[in-house]
């Protein structure tokens, strides 16, 4: 599908990308690592001549891409980016539609595509393709930059940090979206990363850079169990088998949780936790600070149908922070026989929390992947 071969790149006397060779097969989702200054973005942008080779070869689908057209390139190659870029004064439907409209689309065509794809990730189009840009939240932004890469149905697909700006709960709800979305879509991603992390859960292959080369290439099971060089072990570090038990509370947490703020009504909460399966939630500010939690046995004991819950709130809870440490959380958990901890970052937002559950899954998963 993409093939470089010797491909390099040079400012001045400076070596950024260094006789980079590399085959991504056809549906393969191949991510990009390495520290600052690496050449994996230089990289990316080379694979669609936003930015020129010095030397080398790219070719898709076996054409050499310096004899095509880089305009008539772009179009056939979706891109992604952290800074989204959707257009302000355009409506959802158009930002989405751009591409097709280039292609030659007629209008009925691109309007069900976009129709199609809002319906993907659960924005409904009634509801979502005549609202613009800043009417929608950071991460349904977000959406809206992948679901435009999407439209004019590109086989490959280039994305850059394209989830670094965002908090960490819409950043991992994202990531779980768009890991189904290729699981159906079934297309070529190459994906560019700092964080392990992430490339750990979306990879089907990882490619670690460092001054310009790859160090190693290969998947996720592959980089935990025999990692190929003291700096990729290093870069790796908390996702080693053999430190497990020195994770911290944000590589063990809960980020899709049920909060609520306190002018929630009774029978609303209920609701919720029952949709949920939960029995209780953390009670918050518009600022996401925590304020406690609020128990269904509560409810159901002392509350009253349309009053909102307030005086119902338990603020007697106990937190930890994300970095302090996994198995001294456990250990609370299970001293104090609790059902969860609420985790804090350092502003006192609500970051997440720990559950026994959590905690099991978190370390298979270092161990043994997203098969855990």
């Amino acid at each position: 599908m993409i093939r470089y071969e010797n491909v390099t790149k040079k400012y001045d006397k400076k070596i950024v990308v260094d006789s980079f060779s590399l085959n991504i097969e056809k549906g393969e989702f191949v991510v990009f690592i390495g520290p600052s200054g690496c050449g994996k973005t230089t990289t990316l942008k080379m694979t669609n001549r936003l930015i020129k080779m010095n030397r080398g070869n790219i070719f898709i689908n076996g054409e050499d891409i310096n004899q095509v057209d880089p305009i008539s390139l772009r179009r056939k190659i979706g891109y992604v980016i952290q800074q989204i870029g959707l257009f302000p004064n355009m409506t959802i439907k158009d930002n989405i539609c751009a591409v097709p409209n280039l292609l030659g689309w007629s209008k009925e065509k691109s309007n069900a595509r976009a129709h199609e794809l809002l319906e993907m990730v659960d924005m409904p189009y009634d509801e979502y393709a005549l609202k613009y840009p800043n009417e929608l939240s950071g991460g349904q932004q977000q959406r809206i930059g992948v679901l435009r890469a999407l439209a004019g149905d590109p086989p490959i697909i280039l994305m850059d940090e394209p989830f670094g700006a965002l908090d960490p709960i819409t950043r991992d709800n994202l990531q779980e979206e768009f890991k189904s979305l290729q699981k159906y879509l079934h297309k070529t991603i190459v994906f560019v990363t700092h964080d392990m992390s992430e490339a750990i859960k979306m990879a089907d292959r990882i490619v670690f850079m460092s001054d310009g080369k790859i160090l190693q290439a290969a998947t996720p099971e592959e980089f935990l169990s025999k990692p190929a060089t003291p700096q990729i072990r290093e870069f790796l570090g908390k996702h080693l088998p053999n430190n497990d038990y020195d994770m911290s509370c944000e590589d063990v947490m809960r980020r899709r949780i049920l909060t609520v703020d306190q002018t929630k009504k009774t029978l609303e909460c209920v609701e919720l936790m029952n949709q949920k399966n939960l029995n209780s939630c953390i009670v918050v500010d518009e600022n996401n600070n925590l304020i406690g939690t609020v128990s269904i046995e509560r409810i159901n004991k002392e509350g009253k149908p349309g009053e909102n819950i307030s005086r119902l709130i338990n603020t007697d809870v106990i937190t930890v922070r994300k970095k302090d440490s996994a198995k001294e959380a456990f250990q609370i958990l299970e001293n104090r026989e609790l059902d969860y901890l609420i985790v804090l970052s350092d502003e006192d937002k609500v970051s997440g929390i720990i559950t026994r559950s959590s905690m099991s899954k978190a370390l298979a998963s270092v161990v043994w992947g997203d098969e855990g």
